[in-house]
């Protein structure tokens, strides 16, 4: 498995408990087992690009942060074993992203 993903991770955990829901709660409402999304929640697995709108939406959070958050952990797992270049990379992506 690839670095742990934790800046998603942690926002869910802590909104999570800030809001004093269950794991069981959200797992509920993901259509997923508690196993399976306490793994999300530890970093340890991804969650579902469709998920976050509904995790959003349950932790009464901003949609945007937490996709923000999800988005910047998939580049963190993808460049992880890059870290020589991966400023480099990031630096490429978003003159690529301004030219739009």
């Amino acid at each position: 498995m690839c670095s742990k993903m934790m800046l998603f991770s942690e926002k869910v955990r802590q909104l999570r408990e800030e809001k004093k829901l269950y794991q069981k709660q959200l797992a509920g409402a993901l259509s997923i087992d508690k196993p399976m999304y306490c793994r999300i929640e530890k970093g340890e697995r991804r969650a579902k690009r469709e998920q976050i709108p509904v995790i959003a939406e349950i932790l009464q959070a901003d949609p945007e942060e937490l996709l923000a958050l999800w988005l910047a952990d998939q580049v963190t797992a993808v460049v992880a074993d890059e870290t020589n270049i991966a400023k480099r990379v990031l630096k490429i992506a978003d003159k690529s992203l301004n030219k739009k």
